[in-house]
C-alpha cells in the first residue's frame, strides 16, 4: 500500500500532475471500495456464495444473542433449518445460556467482535482489531466449546489489517449474496423483496436479530417459507457444523 503511494508521488513528479491526480484517485478509490464493500477481496479473501452446485442456501445471523434467540430457534427447528449466528462477545458474556442453546440444537456461532463498534471498525488499527477478535474467541470457546471458524466484519468493513489478524486465529471471512437491511429501520415486506431475488441455490443470506424495529422474527418467517417455495433447504455447510 505503501509502495503504491510512492509509485504515484513519482509519478505525479515526472509524468505531470493530471496523471499524478489520476493515479491518486485510481488508488485510493480502491483502497476505499474495497473497505466499504462486504465482497471485496482485496484485503483478505471472504466467502460469497457455497462453493458447488447445492440446493442449500446458508443462513447467517448477526449481532445476537438477544430476545430473539429463543424465538429463532423454536422457528428454525419448526422448519427443520439450521443457521449459523455470528455473536458478539459482550453480548455472549452477558447471556451464554442463549450461546449453549444455539449449540445444543445444532447450529453455528461465528465471531462478530466483541464489542460491535459499528461506526469505527473500518478503521480500528491491527492492535484494536487483535483485541476484538481474540476476546470474542476466547469467549466463544470457552462458552461453546470451541472456537469458532468463521468471522463476520462489522457491518462488512475491512481494512487492511485485518487479513493477518484473522489468519493467526484461524478465521475464515464470511460475507452473503443475499441480504434485507433488516438490522435497520425496516418492514418484512422490505426486506423480502430485497432478498428474494437473491434467494438462490448457494446464497449466503445476511439476517439479524434484535433490531430495534421488533419484526427480526417474522422476517426470518417469511425468508424459511420463500426458501422452502424454491425447492431449496437451509442447512449448514459441512464445515460449519458444531462450533464452527
Amino acid at each position: 500500500m505503501g509502495l503504491s503511494q510512492v509509485a504515484v508521488v513519482a509519478l505525479w513528479w515526472l509524468a505531470g500532475w493530471k496523471l499524478g491526480l489520476m493515479a491518486l484517485v485510481l488508488t485510493h478509490g480502491a483502497v476505499l471500495w474495497s473497505t466499504f464493500n462486504p465482497r471485496s477481496q482485496l484485503f483478505c479473501p471472504a466467502l460469497v456464495r457455497l462453493p458447488g452446485e447445492t440446493e442449500r442456501v446458508w443462513l447467517t445471523i448477526d449481532d445476537g444473542p438477544s430476545d430473539d434467540t429463543r424465538p429463532i430457534l423454536d422457528l428454525l427447528d419448526a422448519h427443520a433449518a439450521k443457521a449459523t449466528f455470528f455473536l458478539v462477545g459482550e453480548r455472549v458474556r452477558a447471556r451464554p445460556e442463549l450461546v449453549r442453546e444455539i449449540v445444543r440444537r445444532g447450529h453455528g456461532v461465528g465471531n462478530h467482535s466483541d464489542s460491535h463498534p459499528q461506526t469505527a471498525f473500518w478503521r480500528l488499527g491491527p492492535g484494536t482489531l487483535e483485541a476484538e477478535i481474540a476476546a470474542n474467541q476466547r469467549t466463544l470457546a470457552k462458552v461453546a466449546g470451541a472456537a469458532p471458524r468463521w468471522f463476520r466484519s462489522v457491518v462488512g468493513h475491512t481494512n487492511p489489517f485485518i487479513g493477518p489478524v484473522l489468519a493467526r486465529h484461524g478465521l475464515t471471512r464470511v460475507a452473503w449474496s443475499a441480504r434485507g437491511f433488516d438490522g435497520v429501520s425496516c418492514t418484512p415486506d422490505q426486506v423480502l423483496a430485497r432478498i428474494e431475488p437473491d434467494l438462490k441455490p448457494g446464497a449466503i443470506v445476511l439476517l439479524h436479530e434484535g433490531a430495534a424495529h421488533g419484526h427480526n422474527v417474522e422476517i426470518l418467517r417469511r425468508v424459511l417459507v420463500a426458501v422452502e417455495q424454491r425447492g431449496l433447504s437451509a442447512q449448514l455447510p459441512p464445515q460449519a457444523s458444531g462450533s464452527a
